[in-house]
């Protein structure tokens, strides 16, 4: 399978996923955030939604080929594992992948690094320099992404103005 296929099929897959038992918490909350060097607990999730879809793409031998890495114990020390949105921009520099401008039109299974500190996945590449449609974790249907609103993994159309960046992981 084409490896930004695998890697939206498995974001998509994750679509309505919510919270449960309170807000940043629930059983898929915290399997997200083990994919980060956090320890699991009630914070802000949204990186870690995105570290948790690398995670479980790299697993792919098609993937993995791709992305020139030989083994799994290599991938695991190649993926993000942070918790913060901003800091994916450092991980994609160190790794030698592309770090676009919001002023670029992103492509589908780019990352998208959103203004206010939140991240997410683009599904369909950008025709229009107007909107973006990516699914992101910790946000909700109105689009708040914060800790006290965000209440799920949903798949949404978003101004392109909000981006601050594009990591594109495979060129």
């Amino acid at each position: 399978m084409d490896p930004i296929k695998r890697l939206l099929e498995i974001a998509t897959h994750e679509v309505g996923t919510h919270e449960d038992g309170g807000n940043n918490c629930g059983p898929r909350i915290v399997e997200y955030q083990s994919a980060t060097w956090l320890k699991p607990a009630p914070w802000p999730w949204c990186a870690a939604f995105i570290c948790w879809i690398i995670r479980e793409w790299i697993k792919s031998p098609e993937v993995l080929a791709k992305l020139s890495l030989r083994n799994n114990k290599e991938a695991e020390k190649w993926r993000p594992q942070t918790a913060g949105a901003f800091d994916f921009e450092r991980w994609a520099k160190e790794k030698g992948l592309a770090v676009l401008n919001k002023k670029s039109l992103a492509k589908a299974g780019d990352l998208i690094v959103f203004e206010f500190s939140h991240i997410g996945i683009v599904v369909k590449d950008q025709i229009s320099p107007d909107s973006i449609e990516c699914i992101e974790g910790n946000t909700n249907g109105g689009g708040q992404r914060d800790s006290s609103t965000g209440d799920g993994v949903w798949r949404k159309r978003r101004a392109a103005s909000l981006a601050r960046s594009f990591i594109r992981i495979i060129r």
